[in-house]
């Protein structure tokens, strides 16, 4: 029995329902823990074992480069010899991909670079605000025009929306000037590849039916989450006729309302596709406690399915009696819980702490928690997205690459030359070499190169020696990386803790973005992948993860805390103003929700009576979880 077979003879009547399912609109809502990745990673692995002889493509689309990596992980080890056949990414990495094959239809070349850094779109705005005799007071609506082009909307004609005219016809200037910047120098920014996507297809008739054609079966996981441009793509993508469509959510776990998701797509969905439903309600990671907790909890709101079924206790191993498997503690301040915390985590055998999460609403009390752990003498860190390198060593690797794929990138040149100095405590300047590059006709890659080879430095002679084999011949970009990560020493007393945690992110980038890719793929598609893709390191082992709750979506622990149960906490200030019944405090209440349950064995639930010098209640959630409040704060 191979592995395709032995997970298919192991899932549950309801979860076969949906793998087996094949032709037309089906709609999974998923509770958590109840198995959904793994339901839509089988689906595509038993599509493709059984028609082998089929030439059609799968496609499976997450929210997440992490999720689908581990998705097309899956796929890989259920049918090897035709995991070629399913497109397994993320939104932003599957329109990355259409743009790179068909957006010379709308004016977009192949070889765009991708602005994932907002310094670089900052930087970007200025200049073209100052091109076109704008105020630097418009810079403040950079904001405003992702929010527009998060609805697809264009800068033609977008001034209308605004109720001050003035204000409207401005941002509508300051728009039409920032696309043409990005439009100028063949870039895109995060919320172009929607937009642009969705351009191209409405553009391109025939776009839009190669995809139908090519891709037979289409699949979304964590639905919630797409926001209402993602929608129309998807909807758009499907025209009229196409209706094998897989989507996979919980209402019950949209927390991403500031971003776009809400609960009208899915009800879109139900409306444009008039898809089958299949419920999987079995929670199969958290105990019962937690369970009926969660049960109770979410039930207040009246933004979900209304045949919902509750969550059903399906796990089996207990190691703990079941009313054990929750604890509520109180405390006198923020700063008492931050130390009863650490020392409780201090307790738990090291080989164990790798599976420890704490959690909470804000940064702010992840920091404070950090600090506690630390003085604990535990080892932790705040899980968060690192949209650039931080060393460096690894900011110049990075820029030395954009330059090579692109000559004239002058955004790549300053962060090269600001690295370098940095680096090797010199001072080039980046305005001349750019001024040598217009009188030689180099590229600034080899014009930089000329300027630091006076450096006296062994070492900096030697990256510069990589720096003028990369610029001869930029399709060796993959030698001229390897080479370059032996000039860094490894472990090494003089390397920081920022070069150690940028080369094990490099690592893991570099591995993953070759299993995505190939390890053929050209610079420029290697460059685009690499803009997508966060520079967090991966965790060192038995260390304890700290999380905002929106960055735990998704994960699971043995053990998790949930700090800061108190009212203008979770929920949150903004959520008490708005009040009881609103959506606000809807969102405030799945965020609690999610956050319970990435619990697979143990959950700590803690509030402090006083935040920041303000005496706070305890939160409602406690009392709607069904939990009985402590008499006393421990101090």
């Amino acid at each position: 029995m191979n592995e395709l077979e032995k997970t298919l003879s192991e899932l549950t009547p309801a979860q076969a329902a949906a793998v087996n399912w094949v032709d037309g609109p089906l709609f999974v809502l998923a509770g958590p823990g109840s198995g959904k990745t793994r339901v839509l990673t089988t689906r595509v692995a038993k599509l493709l074992a059984e028609t082998p002889e089929r030439s059609f493509r799968v496609m499976a689309l997450t929210f997440t480069n992490k999720a689908a990596d581990e998705m097309a992980t899956r796929v890989e080890t259920y049918v090897p010899d035709q995991q070629n056949r399913a497109t397994i990414g993320t939104f932003h990495s599957f329109c990355m991909q259409m743009l790179q094959q068909h957006g010379s239809h709308i004016g977009i070349n192949p070889d765009f670079a991708i602005y994932s850094l907002h310094a670089d779109r900052v930087d970007l705005l200025r200049e073209v605000i100052r091109e076109n005799g704008l105020s630097a007071d418009d810079e403040r609506f950079l904001t405003t025009i992702d929010k527009l082009k998060a609805r697809l909307i264009e800068p033609e004609g977008s001034a209308k929306l605004f109720r001050d005219a003035a204000v409207g016809e401005r941002v509508e200037q300051v728009y039409r000037a920032y696309e043409n910047g990005l439009r100028r120098t063949n870039a895109l920014d995060f919320g172009s590849l929607i937009a642009q996507a969705y351009r191209l297809i409405s553009t391109a008739a025939g776009v839009a039916i190669h995809y139908r054609r090519a891709y037979t079966y289409w699949m979304f996981d964590e639905f919630q989450d797409t926001t209402e441009g993602q929608y129309r793509l998807i909807k758009t993508l499907a025209g009229s006729a196409f209706r094998n469509i897989f989507a996979v959510a919980d209402d019950d776990q949209i927390i991403y309302q500031w971003n776009g998701a809400s609960y009208q797509q899915i009800q879109r969905f139900r409306a444009d596709f008039q898809p089958t439903e299949i419920q999987l309600p079995t929670n199969y990671r958290c105990p019962p406690s937690i369970v009926a907790a969660a049960n109770q909890l979410v039930v207040h709101n009246t933004q979900r399915t209304a045949s919902k079924q509750p969550l059903i206790a399906g796990k089996t191993t207990l190691h703990y009696p079941d009313g054990e498997h929750v604890r509520l503690m109180r405390y006198t301040t923020e700063e008492a819980e931050a130390a009863a915390v650490a020392t409780g985590i201090a307790g738990i055998d090291p080989a164990k702490r790798g599976e420890v999460a704490v959690l909470a609403r804000t940064r702010a009390l992840l920091e404070r928690m950090q600090k506690a752990l630390t003085d604990a003498n535990v080892s932790a860190a705040i899980a968060q997205r690192r949209d650039d390198f931080r060393s460096a060593q690894f900011l110049w690797l990075s820029a030395a690459l954009r330059l090579a794929a692109r000559p004239l990138d002058r955004r790549a040149l300053d962060a090269l030359t600001g690295a370098f100095n940095r680096w090797f405590d010199c001072d080039i300047w980046s305005d001349n070499i750019a001024a040598a590059t217009e009188i030689s006709s180099r590229s600034l890659l080899a014009e930089w190169a000329n300027a630091a080879a006076t450096v006296e430095n062994d070492d900096a002679k030697a990256v510069v020696g990589l720096a003028i084999a990369l610029e001869q011949q930029p399709t060796t970009f993959r030698d001229f990386i390897a080479r370059f990560l032996e000039t860094v020493p490894e472990n090494a007393q003089e390397i920081d803790s920022d070069v150690e945690e940028d080369r094990a992110a490099w690592a893991s980038l570099f591995r993953n973005i070759n299993q995505v890719v190939g390890r053929n793929a050209p610079l420029e598609q290697f460059l685009q992948e690499l803009a997508l893709r966060s520079k967090e390191p991966p965790v060192e082992p038995n260390t304890v993860t700290l999380m905002t709750i929106h960055s735990a979506k998704g994960k699971e622990f043995d053990h998790v805390y949930l700090i800061g149960l108190a009212e203008d906490v979770l929920p949150s200030f903004q959520s008490v103003k708005a009040g009881e019944n609103s959506a606000e405090m809807e969102e405030e209440r799945r965020n609690c929700f999610v956050a319970i349950t990435r619990a697979r064995e143990w959950l700590c639930l803690s509030y402090a009576d006083r935040y920041r010098g303000w005496t706070k209640k305890p939160s409602r959630f406690l009392e709607e979880m069904g939990l009985e409040l402590p008499v006393a704060a421990s101090s």
